[in-house]
């Protein structure tokens, strides 16, 4: 029997995984971490959302822990390696702890059903609108679902949110695709932090 497809996993060397169940924040990356310039996969590439870190910091003070999900066409499309990709990871997450910030893992997606090279051509249980990386990060993480939250700034995102059972999806106003809803619109990061501060996960 062939296995399914599945999502890889960027675990951070130093951030230790603690196995207790908590709430999540998820992140998509291009368009909620960096500024969408289309496959972002080197330092010089990145442009950091505005208010990222503020919003990481004081979630991680709430008690969520910060996880990434993001799809990779990139990876698939054969625009960089695997091994560049999770070099890149590598960097922002070490970014992230220059500021404090602990982000456990990031949970991506190599695959593409139609432009993917090679195996990486195929329909698979992880890519947004599906809630595969999610759903990993409830086995691998113990993250409690029901209590997480999602920020993301597409409908794919959204979907997979709602999808995977969230009660808190928070969606960057300005793309192009319309919210789902239950969704709460936002125009600025900050703006998630004041939603969650008003809601104890």
């Amino acid at each position: 029997m062939i296995a399914a497809p599945h999502p890889g996993v960027f675990v951070d060397p130093e951030e230790p995984v603690l196995f207790e169940q908590s709430p999540a924040l998820f992140l998509d990356r291009d368009g909620v971490i960096n500024v969408d310039h289309g496959y972002v996969s080197t330092p010089s590439d990145t442009e950091w959302v505005d208010g990222i870190f503020d919003l990481c910091r004081g979630a991680q003070q709430l008690g969520y822990r910060l996880l990434v999900v993001t799809n990779q066409a990139g990876i698939a499309r054969g625009y960089y390696s695997e091994a560049q990709f999770l070099d890149y990871t590598s960097w922002v997450h070490q970014a992230f702890r220059q500021h404090g910030i602990r982000l456990t893992a990031t949970i991506y997606c190599p695959h593409h059903p139609e432009a993917g090279l090679g195996p990486l051509r195929v329909e698979c249980p992880c890519r947004k609108p599906a809630p595969g990386m999610l759903i990993e990060a409830q086995r691998r993480f113990a993250s409690d679902l029901a209590a997480s939250a999602l920020v993301g700034d597409k409908g794919s995102d959204i979907a997979a949110g709602r999808a995977a059972g969230l009660r808190r999806l928070y969606k960057v106003v300005g793309a192009a695709e319309p919210s789902l809803a239950p969704v709460l619109p936002v125009w600025r990061l900050s703006d998630v932090l004041d939603d969650l501060k008003s809601y104890c996960p």
